[in-house]
């Protein structure tokens, strides 16, 4: 088994509950665990037997596009999404964080972590 990460995607979207979030938008932060078995791609160096991680890429800035009012909605889609189009993916870990959330305060972020496995 192997670990193949793709973190710190930026993306601009408009999640949240509030009106204004979802009209005016904001900045997230994006990053992406997934483990496979790299063995057989380690040997062959073809990338039709690895995790591309352009497709994760690609999946997390689309399904960053769809507005939602909660990360966690977010988050689910990209699994999701993940596990339907590579199969070579045993376990994925997502986290979704909203740079500065309007909540009152002087945040940073709030992030969202979430992890499915694959059922044999």
């Amino acid at each position: 088994m192997g670990i193949i990460k793709v973190e710190n995607i930026r993306v601009f979207a408009h999640h949240g509950c509030l009106k204004e979030e979802t009209k005016i938008g904001s900045d997230y932060r994006v990053d992406l665990e997934v483990k496979a078995n790299l063995k057989t791609s380690a040997v062959t160096d073809k990338l039709s037997d690895t995790v591309d991680y352009v497709l994760l890429n690609k999946i997390v800035k689309e399904e960053m596009q769809q507005p939602s009012k909660l990360l966690e909605t977010v988050a689910q889609r990209i699994l999701d999404r993940i596990f339907k189009e590579d199969l070579l993916v045993k376990k994925a870990t997502v986290s979704v964080s909203k740079l500065n959330p309007p909540i009152g305060g002087d945040v940073e972020s709030v992030t969202i972590k979430m992890t499915k496995r694959r059922k044999n």
